[in-house]
């Protein structure tokens, strides 16, 4: 028999826990009050005489007092009621000392491989987990219901961020309005910053606005380069100007302008991402930064966003150097490179960005691609019009704007009427539905499947609501940056934030994971088989946007569906579906379970025909999705890498390569740092596996990790299959 207890936890039935609860209230009553050894024992016959496969640990109980008094011992009841309720007054009460002292000492495993590019080890980022353990217990202790910490620690659903979730000003991540904090100033810290006249200028306030926004959010944050190409005219300008008044030709006062422009973009970028990777904010770590590359989003400053674009792509080849000097792949900032008609053939003006852009890619696993065409038929406003914009942090999207017809209702400076805003628009937060678990609690029973599905989706609302409520009692004076000086918006002071949290201008996230092992347990297939498999997972990401689209509806809330990256929610939920359902092979043996709708990494397909499969569930996921297709070195093939990014722009809309760029400290060796056995990474060449001197890099769940990651995701990069043969060149 198990028992299921109160945190959905399930452990063996174990009868010396009865005798001693019994015992301990023996211990306060006198004479025939007390239960004798025989009436002990009756009570866990009776008890086991059920012949229950699981039982609630609260059954028992109500079991054991009923017994007590049918036995007449009314006071003894009375005590094990008493000691029922003290144990449940200690299980509630602050249970973060121990969790502290096991985060100080190193000890505790869940925060030492929590974010795969944060180190706990070191002051800044064990401030922020300090503070998370703390805001994790008030958040499970006051600020959620029963029913939503229980779903949540068995791993039926994951209320995501909860370390967070204590400060009601928090919500998850963001398209930042570059553009007017630059055009229009804006004041960080009490200090006005006003609007830039260089290009290095803007971009030095531009990391500073960064490291301002993401330490007042918790999420990933995206700025666009077209914001800075404005600047980058600017500098030409201004040196054009100093060589017409040395009294210099036409053609060299343009010829030496262009020079030092270029060379200040040179330094401007430089700054950039030095900046960016050497701030920590108040998260503990370098800011979770997407940075988007987009020629479209400009007429009048494409060739100087073409120049910004090239730096950043030449940069990010290069690498940056780590302690010992070395160059090396860094995780942020991540690069979006919008693919269009003006980069995407051999003939098209830009070719040379496209080309540039899959070196870098080959190199150092970035950027990812976005396709304009496909975006464009997938996002359309309520005018009908398609547009393009990029993911906030690593693949959250925005659902297209709808507020058009209400007006400029963040008071932005730069606010165009007719136009689509997607800048200044945000993430309230995500819910997480655990589909394994709906499958395998329905015991393949379909009509159970689609009850048990509802009652889940219920409780994923229910604590979106929670989060959404908790976002609406803030006021702009929370985080003025955002609210006030135009990162999200410029409302006046005490001006409530409401109006944003509905409409359509932010969005509430309705995540899911383990797609695979759902549509395996109820059909037996992957939903790779193009037949009853895919058309039964097809159906589930349809449910799932049924009762998004139906929830806001009702409440002109934008809930939309996401596929969650899951980076330590993984392990958890892998961990949770074993001990609720046992090991069943294919579907619980594993240490991790399948990121959203991807393909398993372990199932053989080839590069293209994983894109174009994953294309149909990426149209059912619109708060959120990414795929890509997992690679070996490319920097020999980069014809290759040109052939799955134009294949990219034709099927699907946002996809990436991940392609391998380790580093060991040790002896120099420059390749793939490589996993044993035992989940333990070494260097092929020396044997290497000190941490602390192997530089490793690889895609997580959209973003790229360097600080190594749990045994659940470590096991889930070993098992990953190459997509694409680097033989020869794809023709």
């Amino acid at each position: 028999m198990k028992i299921v207890k109160r945190d959905g936890h399930i452990v063996d039935y174990d009868p010396e826990k009865i005798r001693v609860a019994i015992g301990k209230a023996n211990e306060e009553v006198r004479g025939r009050e007390k239960a004798t050894k025989e009436e002990i024992k009756e009570i866990i016959k009776y008890i086991e005489d059920l012949n229950k496969k699981r039982i609630l640990v609260e059954d028992i109980q109500d079991i054991i007092e009923e017994k007590l008094m049918e036995f007449d011992k009314y006071q003894l009841a009375k005590k094990y009621i008493t000691y029922r309720y003290t144990r449940e007054l200690v299980r509630k009460a602050n249970t973060t000392d121990q969790t502290i002292k096991e985060l100080i000492e190193g000890e505790n495993e869940y925060w030492n491989n929590e974010n795969s590019n944060k180190n706990a080890e070191v002051v800044t980022t064990q401030r922020d987990y300090l503070a998370g353990i703390t805001s994790t217990d008030i958040t499970r202790r006051f600020l959620l219901p029963e029913d939503i910490v229980k779903a949540h620690d068995s791993g039926i659903i994951h209320f995501h961020d909860a370390d967070y979730f204590a400060q009601n000003a928090l919500h998850n991540c963001e398209l930042i309005n570059l553009d007017d904090m630059l055009q229009n100033g804006t004041v960080i810290n009490g200090v006005m910053i006003e609007k830039p006249h260089r290009f290095i200028t803007a971009a030095t306030i531009a990391t500073q606005i960064i490291l301002a926004v993401t330490s007042s959010s918790y999420g990933g944050a995206t700025v666009s380069l077209t914001h800075l190409a404005p600047f980058v005219r600017l500098s030409y300008e201004k040196y054009l100007k100093k060589y017409q008044e040395r009294g210099l030709s036409k053609e060299d006062c343009e010829k030496f302008a262009m020079q030092d422009t270029k060379k200040e973009v040179e330094d401007g970028v430089q700054t950039f991402n030095y900046q960016v990777n050497s701030m920590t904010n108040t998260n503990g770590q370098a800011p979770f930064l997407s940075v988007n590359m987009y020629l479209g989003e400009t007429d009048e400053y494409k060739d100087e966003l073409a120049m910004i674009i090239e730096e950043f792509l030449k940069q990010r080849i290069l690498g940056f150097k780590n302690e010992k000097g070395v160059y090396i792949t860094p995780a942020f900032p991540k690069l979006l490179y919008v693919l269009e008609e003006d980069n995407i053939h051999e003939d098209s003006k830009y070719w040379y960005l496209t080309e540039l852009a899959a070196k870098c890619t080959a190199k150092r696993m970035v950027p990812d691609y976005i396709s304009e065409k496909m975006m464009k038929e997938l996002k359309k406003n309520e005018l009908g019009v398609g547009e393009c914009y990029p993911c906030m942090g690593c693949r959250s999207f925005l659902t297209p704007d709808r507020t058009m017809s209400l007006g400029n209702i963040a008071k932005a400076k730069n606010y165009v009427e007719g136009k689509g805003k997607y800048y200044g628009r945000f993430n309230q937060g995500v819910v997480t539905i655990n589909l394994p678990d709906v499958a395998l609690s329905s015991e393949g029973d379909m009509d159970k499947f689609w009850e048990i599905f509802d009652e889940r989706l219920e409780l994923c609302h229910k604590a979106l609501q929670i989060r959404h409520k908790r976002l609406s009692n803030v006021t702009s004076d929370v985080a003025p940056i955002l609210w006030q000086h135009g990162a999200l918006a410029r409302l006046d002071k005490g001006e409530s934030i409401h109006e944003l949290l509905h409409h359509g201008y932010s969005t509430i996230s309705l995540g899911y994971a383990g797609l695979y092992e759902c549509v395996k347990y109820m059909t037996g297939d992957s939903h790779t088989d193009n037949g009853e498999g895919k058309e039964f997972a097809l159906k589930v990401m349809q449910h799932l946007n049924d009762a998004a689209n139906k929830w806001k509806k009702e409440e002109d809330i934008d809930y939309s569906v996401y596929g969650t990256p899951i980076e330590s929610t993984t392990y958890k939920f892998a961990k949770c579906l074993r001990e609720r359902f046992g090991t069943i092979k294919g579907i619980t043996d594993k240490n991790y379970i399948t990121n959203s709708y991807h393909v398993p990494v372990f199932e053989e397909i080839d590069a293209f025909s994983k894109l174009k499969l994953e294309s149909e569930f990426q149209k059912l996921s619109p708060g959120g999705a990414i795929s890509y297709v997992e690679t070996p070195n490319l920097q020999g093939n980069i014809d290759a890498v040109i052939e799955v990014i134009k294949f990219i722009y034709d099927n699907i809309m946002y996809a990436e390569l991940n392609t391998k760029s380790d580093y060991c400290q040790k002896c120099g060796y420059d390749g793939e740092i490589m996993l044993d056995d035992d989940l333990e990474w070494y260097c092929p060449n020396c044997g290497n596996r000190d941490h602390n001197t192997l530089n490793v890099a690889r895609r997580t769940c959209g973003y790229i990790g360097t600080n190594f990651w749990n045994k659940g995701r470590t096991q889930e990069i070993k098992e990953r299959v190459l997509h694409l043969d680097n033989k020869v060149a794809v023709k």
